[in-house]
């Protein structure tokens, strides 16, 4: 889904006064970091967000350990994590990759909060650029969407589901 297309037919659910969004970003270059940071931050305040923290780690790697560490205090009703990490001449970059995805994965799916990845993977800073507010849009605004749309998913299943109890949970108590 474009940015375009999120950016003229998103329509919320919920009212974001009461909800709190905590942005951790990665301190790896930073120019980049922060015109994402920026393109979140603006979209959140775009729906009034009641309160946005950002959480600043030394790099993309870290990113996985802030986020399910806030998760776990239960404040936030999503978290957003931003990073960027470019394509180098060693296999440093797939290691990398691999550990914040699956860290953020693993976060998201560990907690009962929505851990939105908004990472940039490009092979060049040229790229890093077109994706930070260039041809490519910004990646925090869409990484802000998704939140949003995530803490929208949440509230309407557990208003709408609240007394049903999941078929997994069956599962699990009679294994």
């Amino acid at each position: 889904m474009s940015l375009a297309h999120l950016q003229t037919t998103y329509q919320p659910l919920n009212n974001y006064d009461n909800v709190s969004i905590a942005i951790v970003v990665a301190n790896w270059h930073t120019e980049i970091i922060q015109k994402l940071y920026e393109g979140a931050y603006t979209v959140l305040k775009k729906f009034h967000v009641g309160k946005i923290e950002r959480f600043d780690v030394p790099g993309s790697f870290e990113l996985s350990f802030a986020a399910n560490h806030l998760a776990g205090y239960g404040v936030f009703d999503a978290i957003i994590c931003i990073g960027v990490v470019i394509q180098g001449e060693t296999k440093h970059f797939d290691f990398i990759c691999q550990a914040v995805a699956n860290g953020i994965t693993n976060a998201s799916q560990n907690t009962d909060t929505p851990i939105i990845f908004g990472v940039l993977t490009p092979n060049t800073l040229e790229q890093a650029y077109e994706r930070a507010g260039g041809k490519y849009g910004n990646k925090g605004e869409e990484a802000a969407y998704a939140a949003l749309q995530m803490i929208d998913f949440k509230f309407y299943a557990q208003n709408v589901y609240q007394s049903i109890q999941p078929n997994w949970i069956d599962s699990q108590i009679d294994s």
